[in-house]
């Protein structure tokens, strides 16, 4: 699936058929750009979850910027509260096609919400500093903490980019302070116990920025 919504118990569904399991209310549109991904967590559902056919976010090819706007331009769009960019890849590893979509949102749907769900590893990925290209088309940017110090997240992540990932991350986070609205740091439950989640939130509040505790989904 390119386009899709999330419904209770772990489920994703065709935007098509989650209108039919509830046809009231406004949901998240995600946008599913990759495969590819820059991390290999322990805990990632790539590797833990089977999807029916219809329904997986296992793209068979990454799909053309033409091809994900020609999805966003069937959407009915008095049903979604915000346009997400995340799918069982990292979304940063298609920069370019990534923040000419969130433009193109934000040139057809102005007042849509946007975010972007990622490891924050792109900076590291693509040697730059990429936080100023999401000035004024991403409003709220959830970056994956996922530990307090460097061993345990590349111990959990398995990054690519070894012990220097961690710092990467939390670079990233500071430099989309100055371009985007609402940064967001996440924690799994579950994966980490109260303490370390505790130190999380320190980590956090040094900087200045949001800490959100994820469920944990297993199904």
């Amino acid at each position: 699936m390119i386009v899709y919504a999330t419904h209770k118990g772990g489920k994703y569904l065709p935007l098509e058929e989650s209108l039919r399991v509830q046809p009231e209310g406004r949901r998240n549109l995600y946008v599913n750009l990759t495969n590819r991904c820059n991390c290999s967590c322990v805990f990632c559902l790539r590797t833990m979850k089977k999807m029916a056919e219809e329904s997986t976010l296992w793209l068979k090819e990454e799909p053309s910027a033409e091809e994900v706007k020609a999805e966003l331009d069937r959407v009915p769009w008095e049903y979604i509260r915000e346009v997400v960019f995340c799918g069982f890849g990292e979304p940063t590893q298609r920069q370019e096609v990534l923040t000419e979509l969130l433009r193109y949102v934000k040139e057809k749907h102005p007042g849509m919400p946007t975010r972007l769900n990622t490891n924050g590893l792109g900076e590291l990925e693509y040697g730059r500093e990429i936080a100023a290209d999401f000035e004024g088309i991403l409003d709220t940017v959830s970056i994956s903490l996922n530990a307090s110090n460097a061993e345990r997240y590349l111990e959990l992540t398995r990054a690519k980019y070894g012990m220097a990932s961690f710092e990467g991350m939390l670079a990233f986070a500071e430099h989309c302070k100055k371009y985007i609205p609402h940064v967001v740091l996440t924690v799994v439950d579950q994966v980490e116990n109260a303490d370390e989640i505790a130190r999380c939130r320190e980590i956090c509040k040094e900087r200045g920025l949001t800490l959100r505790v994820r469920e944990y989904e297993d199904s």
